[in-house]
């Protein structure tokens, strides 16, 4: 009985040495969060005013866009930090770290559509300098509130870059298509979606999705009153990444937008301007392409276009996953590129997947361009008003 309760502690001796050389040698590969003192210092760049009407909506401020952008991050780090940074970890493909292997697809998906080498290879070529002040204005809103709140932040959020809402979008948009249904059907004959609201978003989920939207507008000649008015319900959840963050923004610049948000992004989706108003739905078209691929008899890193045998593309996913507490243990999987793009391996065979979106990181420039509409150059409005009296 001594020998066993010897062996028995000289196991969990090993183990436990076993687990604590994991922890670290994790640790150790991470990147160095920065000094919370370089993030608090940024925000002296930035000059804007918060209010809170009697709902508690932010009303944000500021003579310049970034400035506004950096209110806004702010703003709704005050109300829903704890998400900002769920949409930023997951679009990193590093939700698994957090959340355990449960949210593993969803880390292998970001490395299977490329999203970080599309977003580090246009970031600059393909999005205005304009366009990245506000990004980065948002980011450093999102950094001075997680830099006054240490004990909210989440290991590896730190530093949040503009890059990440741009990688949100790059990430998030082909769902609202269905791109998740159809990847599903690939790999799962009962189908499936990946979940968007509460703590079960970015995993897979069994359960229809309630979907649906309504938009009414009313014109001035159907208004006792004469007034304009746009009734938006896009049947959003209540938490979650895609759940609706309600503010106004007022720049000097001519941002001056009132309506919906999505955690993790400076542009109203939904909402008005001063000169016009618009409404989102998900849809369902058909914007998603499958390649069933002839694999190589002799060589099953080929496969046949055009009458020849290509190589693919191959690169390895480093996912870390959560075992347990602190323990992390870093999985590899293989990633696929065809000429078509990313490829699925199932029992039904190998697909290439193409997408619309794919390789563009310009939806936040769209977005961005439609919160602040541009005169006409005949002076009208694009509502179609008169130009007030100066």
């Amino acid at each position: 009985m001594r020998y066993v309760k010897i062996g028995a502690l000289a196991l969990l001796s090993i183990l436990f040495a076993a687990a604590a050389f994991l922890i670290v040698s994790d640790r150790m590969g991470q990147p160095t969060p920065p000094d919370p003192a370089s993030l608090i210092a940024k925000a002296a760049r930035y000059h804007v005013r918060i209010e809170r009407d009697n709902f508690g909506v932010p009303h944000i401020v500021g003579p310049r866009d970034a400035d506004v952008a950096f209110g806004m991050a702010y703003a709704h780090s005050e109300d829903d930090f704890s998400t900002i940074q769920q949409v930023a970890l997951a679009v990193r493909g590093q939700l698994a770290a957090t959340e355990g292997p449960k949210a593993g697809v969803t880390d292998y998906l970001v490395r299977l559509f490329r999203i970080w080498e599309t977003v580090n290879a246009k970031y600059e070529s393909d999005l205005p300098p304009d366009l990245r002040q506000v990004l980065e204005g948002y980011a450093d809103g999102v950094n001075y509130y997680a830099a006054l709140h240490p004990d909210q932040v989440m290991r590896g959020l730190l530093p949040f870059t503009g890059k990440d809402v741009v990688a949100g979008f790059v990430f998030k948009l082909p769902f609202f298509y269905g791109l998740d249904h159809v990847l599903m059907k690939l790999t799962s004959p009962e189908g499936g979606a990946i979940s968007n609201s509460g703590k079960s978003a970015y995993l897979l989920t069994d359960r229809a999705l309630p979907v649906g939207s309504n938009a009414v507008a009313v014109a001035p000649s159907r208004a006792a009153d004469g007034a304009t008015r746009l009734l938006v319900n896009s049947h959003q959840p209540y938490s979650g990444p895609v759940s609706w963050y309600e503010a106004v923004l007022d720049s000097g610049e001519g941002w001056h937008v009132a309506g919906g948000f999505f955690p993790g992004s400076p542009f109203m989706l939904h909402g008005h301007n001063q000169h016009l108003g618009w409404a989102n739905t998900v849809n369902g078209p058909d914007l998603v392409d499958v390649y069933k691929l002839t694999i190589n008899p002799a060589n099953p890193n080929q496969y046949r276009l055009d009458g020849q045998w290509r190589d693919f593309q191959k690169s390895d996913a480093k996912i870390r996953v959560k075992i347990w507490g602190p323990l992390i243990w870093t999985v590899h999987r293989e990633v696929l590129w065809a000429e078509q793009g990313p490829v699925m391996k199932t029992a039904q065979g190998a697909f290439a997947i193409r997408y619309a979106g794919i390789g563009n990181v310009q939806p936040p420039l769209q977005y961005f361009r439609l919160n602040k509409p541009a005169i006409l150059r005949n002076g009208a409005r694009p509502c179609g008003c008169k130009r007030s009296p100066a």
